[in-house]
């Protein structure tokens, strides 16, 4: 039997946080969610997602320099990542390239869009 792909949602949205996790849980990824860039960043240092999902405007810590320390390490330096972020400028798109997510979503998304690009990732990983 196959192990199931586990998602780490860092989003402080409670009701995004929640909805994500649920969808997530439905689609029958194991989920780990983090409200808090510290808390996200240890997860995603001590549970070894396979996929994070990443908010940038996050309490604590933001999701850039979760990404960033992420991509300096080289036990995660290839881990998927997509930004989940209400930052939807072409500028926050090209800095969310830069620091080193995979994939860039805008605020409101579509959830079967991000189903997509979660399969696509862990499809190549």
């Amino acid at each position: 039997m196959e192990n199931k792909k586990k998602i780490l949602v860092i989003e402080d949205d409670q009701d995004i946080n929640r909805t994500l996790c649920l969808r997530l849980q439905m689609e029958d990824f194991e989920v780990i969610a983090a409200h808090e860039g510290h808390e996200g960043f240890y997860k995603a240092t001590t549970q070894r997602p396979d996929l994070i999902i990443l908010d940038l405007k996050l309490p604590g810590l933001p999701g850039e320099e979760i990404c960033k320390e992420l991509r300096k390490d080289e036990k995660y330096a290839s881990l998927p990542i997509i930004m989940l972020t209400a930052k939807d400028t072409d500028v926050d798109k090209v800095i969310g390239k830069i620091i080193g997510a995979n994939q860039y979503m805008s605020k409101p998304f579509d959830m079967d869009e991000l189903l997509k690009k979660i399969s696509l990732l862990l499809s190549e990983h």
